[in-house]
């Protein structure tokens, strides 16, 4: 890829021809991870303002298309179009160079936070905090599985169906249900796009005599980084077993970054049981309340679960297939983001997501909502969110000061 792909002035409004510094590019994601609050739409906004239309680091063409990129792959969206400006500009390196940059400011304060939570947990005050904060979480998780399922579902009563029998199992099972998440993509794949079952044979192109004889440096990638990243993660089977999970659930984020929790809660509270329903709870109060995107969470579970080393391997093994889905196949997603095939899949995926994020809130909430205190600031915080647009941290913020008032 040569550089003349990112900032050029080919259109009125999209900055003058030529390319902006990687160190520059990093910079400013490095301020954008520590101020962008306000959810994943809020982020790409502040992007779009910010390097399309403000400095014209990057054509407008080139910027939609990492959305769309974003809206279909698996994982939150902000994170995905965040890799997809620095894979403009220097490739894979790019990407992984503004992926540091965007979730680094947001690992520190979760590390930070869970160290001090692990010391202080047990104080009144600490307990009195999440005593609030708990309800308002299930209020926002409400308010996300309710657009998601607007947003995926529209018109189609099969895509409606989907949601209902997903949200079904999780809700009466307790566990998010995987298998359904393929299922369903594949059901919709069949429905929709069924590929044909034969295809004209053809001939291998040759390659040239240079090709496949061994890696060059203008091959490599930080790709390859990835076995060596998660290569001391089987020194101890609890980083592993962190590794491993938190690798297949990146790969599964389907339609947006809330839709991890009922893949989080599954996992870390009923299966492996690192974490008890209240403690994650925590975590995904604080995965909303850091700036950056929600997925973070996966870093203060790993940090309650293994010290620094956990909260390491959980972050590494989370944001790789993100990354991943960027690099490998965002070429040609851009081509091919019109294929019946994927379209109907992706479909099929998302709206068995956002059947299951709907059921992890029928579940969730027997934890989080134990009084009447708890009920009442879980409905007002759902009828603000609902009326008002109101900034998730704020609302977080403000349930923990009325839980330490009134428990």
């Amino acid at each position: 890829m040569t550089d003349s792909t990112f900032g050029r002035g080919d259109e009125p409004g999209n900055g003058p021809p030529g390319t902006v510094s990687l160190i520059r590019l990093v910079l400013y994601f490095l301020r954008l991870g520590t101020v962008g609050f306000g959810g994943p739409i809020a982020t790409v906004g502040y992007m779009q303002r910010d390097l399309v239309e403000q400095r014209g680091w990057i054509n407008r063409k080139d910027f939609l298309d990492g959305v769309a990129l974003g809206q279909t792959m698996p994982g939150p969206l902000a994170a995905q179009v965040a890799m997809w400006v620095g894979y403009l500009n220097r490739g894979a390196w790019g990407a992984l160079a503004v992926a540091a940059a965007f979730i680094g400011p947001a690992f520190i304060i979760v590390v930070v936070v869970g160290a001090l939570y692990t010391q202080f947990s047990g104080l009144p005050l600490v307990q009195s905090l999440f005593y609030g904060i708990a309800p308002a979480v299930m209020a926002i998780i409400t308010i996300a599985g309710y657009k998601l399922l607007k947003l995926t579902d529209r018109g189609d009563w099969r895509l409606w169906g989907i949601s209902a029998a997903v949200f079904a199992v999780t809700a009466i099972t307790g566990s998010e249900p995987v298998p359904m998440i393929l299922a369903a993509g594949i059901m919709m794949l069949m429905l929709d796009a069924r590929p044909p079952l034969h295809r004209p044979w053809r001939r291998k192109p040759k390659l040239p005599p240079h090709a496949g004889g061994g890696m060059t440096l203008q091959s490599w990638s930080p790709a390859l980084l990835v076995p060596a990243l998660l290569g001391p993660v089987a020194a101890g089977g609890t980083l592993l077993a962190l590794g491993l999970f938190f690798l297949q659930t990146g790969a599964l984020v389907f339609g947006s970054g809330l839709a991890i929790v009922p893949l989080l809660r599954d996992g870390v509270v009923a299966q492996h049981q690192w974490l008890t329903q209240g403690q994650f709870l925590d975590a995904v109060a604080m995965g909303l309340i850091t700036p950056g995107p929600v997925v973070i969470t996966a870093g203060f579970i790993g940090y309650l679960v293994a010290g620094f080393p956990g909260a390491v391997t959980a972050t590494v093994a989370i944001f790789t297939p993100i990354y991943l889905a960027v690099i490998i196949p965002g070429r040609w997603f851009i081509r091919h983001r019109d294929n019946k095939q994927v379209k109907a899949f992706v479909a099929g995926a998302t709206s068995a997501a956002a059947g299951a994020l709907s059921g992890a809130v029928v579940v969730l909430t027997r934890e989080a909502v134990t009084d009447w205190i708890t009920a009442a600031i879980a409905l007002v915080s759902l009828g603000l969110l609902w009326r008002f647009k109101i900034n998730e941290p704020y609302i977080v913020i403000a349930a923990g000061i009325l839980g330490i008032l009134l428990h």
